[in-house]
């Protein structure tokens, strides 16, 4: 979309994405990236400034004010580089690849990152934000190097994209097949590591460790470990009273700045809470905890009230407004008595630990609501009024671009979680938004990475939209026994074995397909990080497909299923804790997967409600006629009665016909 200006001029206000087009105004003469540009880098014999971000992203606001705004700045940058900004989001490959090399030459990354690089994309030097002096030192320097020390230029270049080569086909893999001793092994390290203080794991900046706790989830339901549901309580409980969570309108913040959940950094991401809304929609489906189901239904209706766009999902709520990080959500114990009165507001203070000194900056504090009230209903009244009057602050901006996987998180959470906490209107909501994508990000059976406005973007999906948007698809066609779904997500996963999957070594996935555009490095990465990595995405997808499709298709889904997991199995054993993701997947494997299909006529059967409250994370669901899917063919009602076939993988059990029955034949996978 208006690929490169060659006048020289910012050519970013025709982009797909709101990140970029916070910068089109810049002095800076931005371009995006595209072959052009690189090429117009060669051709004035200039360096290329990379500078990669995201529209949330405070430090990245501060840069830009500071830096990018300026005319001194733009000016230097003007004649030297040629200057290319990036959205990390919907280029997520570009993003791996810098950061990859920003780390290994920093010993860490962030953003905003700062790279700069030969004109045919090796990096040389990174880094991430720099005040404005700093930065302009660091562009004389850099150009300095350029014109007067171009061989070592030309040879840190070549050294640093030859480790990163080296570094992504040096990645450990390969391994014994997934088993619940291996499992167990992986739990019992996590659980030695958690904060038993302040619960989650590590340390500040503390992230929600979302895909760890539905793999501890599905280990208890599968174990019965009471070890690992305390260490869900645990770190579900303290995010949810701390101050990462939105104590009126729902929904977490990215990260917390301490250990103790108290501040966060402001910024409300998509993917954070799709993937926290399925944890918690789990954890009180299996235990009934009542600030688990307040919570996912909390968080579900921030989803649809603030993050929706029609049918689909936007990316994020920003962290500033007005310039000012957090001004929105905070509040002194004086304006709360001047919203309350002098009764309410000092109440609302001590519930919500509004201290006088603050707990964030200039005597603000961020609301916790350390225990639940006596009186229910003064609270629910105390949080409308002062939600109605956080409404009449400057809002935080929204980042109004679609991206596939997330929605396809969004899909899968809001899908499992109205059976959850018993809310049909949220498996219409995640009907809608998959139709409505399919329509628009799916180009000749390809996906698009993002789309803004309605417009779909030019960039390639990655390995992770096609599986996210597959366990979405899946997990409707378990819902609704529409075909449609099915054929769609075999459609993706296909697609997926096609282009991403690494031929010469089975089990192993690449990021990037391979007919995308080819970057110093061709990323795979399977580290379960914020969200889980394409590889465990993929692995899901294809465990779970493989038991609802039929014949060939079916037999390559599970071998790529076993594949994936084999080849990663290492990461449970070396790195748990970033292996959350591959978890859950394994948990579900171990079982079998466990598989129930329920034969019944009409519009409805209340065995299969049994089935859906009943089955554990991960178990594949279906009902319907005789022969209306993989899973129900030749099984039918038993005497006239609807019934169930428990089997796990090819072993099945006798059909029973009651929910009891069928909660014994779950065994484990019934607790509650």
């Amino acid at each position: 979309m208006n690929p490169v200006d060659s006048s020289g001029t910012n050519n970013l206000a025709q982009a797909t994405s709101p990140y970029l087009r916070q910068h089109a105004d810049n002095p800076v003469h931005w371009q995006q990236w595209t072959p052009q540009a690189l090429a117009e880098a060669s051709a004035r014999d200039v360096p290329i400034l990379l500078s990669v971000g995201y529209a949330a992203c405070h430090w990245c606001h501060v840069m830009a004010h500071e830096s990018f705004e300026d005319d001194e700045v733009a000016a230097v940058l003007n004649a030297g580089f040629l200057a290319i900004k990036v959205d990390r989001e919907e280029r997520p490959d570009i993003d791996a690849v810098y950061m990859n090399a920003t780390v290994a030459l920093t010993g860490q990354g962030g953003w905003p990152m700062t790279c700069f690089l030969a004109p045919d994309g090796r990096p040389f030097f990174c880094g991430t934000y720099y005040p404005k002096a700093a930065f302009l030192q660091l562009l004389s320097a850099i150009s300095e190097a350029w014109r007067e020390r171009r061989g070592e230029v030309e040879q840190a270049s070549d050294h640093i994209a030859g480790e990163l080569r080296s570094m992504a086909s040096g990645l450990p893999g390969g391994g014994p097949d997934v088993a619940p001793q291996m499992c167990d092994n992986a739990v019992a390290v996590v659980l030695r590591e958690q904060d038993t203080t302040h619960g989650g794991w590590g340390n500040a900046p503390k992230f929600p460790p979302s895909a760890l706790l539905e793999g501890l989830v599905r280990h208890y339901e599968r174990t019965g470990s009471r070890a690992a549901l305390q260490a869900v309580s645990r770190a579900g409980t303290a995010m949810a009273r701390g101050g990462i969570y939105d104590q009126l309108a729902g929904g977490f913040a990215r990260y917390s700045v301490d250990n103790a959940w108290v501040v966060p950094h402001f910024e409300k991401m998509l993917y954070d809470n799709a993937l926290l809304l399925r944890a918690y929609a789990h954890w009180a489906r299996r235990t009934g905890d009542p600030l688990a189901q307040r919570v996912a239904t909390e968080t579900a209706r921030f989803l649809l009230d603030d993050l929706a766009e029609g049918d689909l999902f936007t990316s994020s709520l920003d962290a500033d407004a007005d310039g000012r990080e957090g001004s929105t959500y905070v509040w002194t114990p004086a304006q709360l008595v001047d919203m309350l009165g002098a009764d309410d507001g000092r109440w609302a203070a001590g519930i919500f630990a509004v201290t006088q000194p603050g707990t964030f900056e200039h005597g603000t504090s961020v609301l916790q609501l350390l225990s639940d009230p006596d009186d229910p209903q003064r609270l629910q009244r105390v949080r409308a009024v002062l939600l109605a009057a956080r409404l009449t602050r400057t809002q935080p901006g929204r980042d109004d671009k679609v991206v596939t996987s997330w929605n396809g998180l969004a899909i899968t959470a809001l899908a499992e979680s109205s059976v959850a906490l018993q809310q049909p209107e949220l498996a219409e909501a995640a009907q809608r938004c998959a139709k409505t994508l399919l329509d628009l990000h799916l180009v000749e059976d390809r996906l698009r990475r993002a789309s803004l406005g309605g417009v779909v973007g030019d960039s390639a999906a990655i390995l992770e939209d096609y599986a996210m948007l597959a366990t979405g698809l899946l997990a409707l066609y378990q819902l609704t026994s529409d075909a449609a779904w099915l054929t769609a997500a075999a459609g993706l996963l296909d697609t997926a074995l096609a282009h991403f999957a690494d031929p010469q070594r089975p089990g192993r996935w690449f990021d990037t397909a391979d007919d995308a555009e080819q970057l110093v490095l061709r990323p795979a990465d399977p580290l379960d990080g914020a969200t889980p990595s394409g590889a465990s995405s993929i692995a899901e997808a294809l465990l779970t497909a493989a038991h609802l499709v039929d014949g060939v298709r079916a037999e390559r889904y599970l071998q790529a299923a076993a594949d994936t997991l084999r080849e990663h199995s290492i990461l449970l054993a070396r790195a748990p804790r970033s292996a959350g993701h591959w978890l859950a997947v394994a948990e579900a494997a171990v079982r079998g997967p466990l598989q129930i299909a329920v034969a019944y006529d009409g519009a409805q059967s209340a065995l299969l409600a049994a089935a859906r409250r009943l089955a554990p994370g991960g178990a594949i669901v279906v009902g319907g006629h005789v022969d209306s899917s993989a899973l129900l063919a030749g099984r039918d009602r038993v005497d006239g009665a609807d019934a169930a076939y428990v089997c796990r993988g090819p072993v099945c059990d006798l059909p029973v016909t009651s929910a009891d029955e069928l909660a014994a034949a779950l065994g484990s996978g019934s607790r509650m």
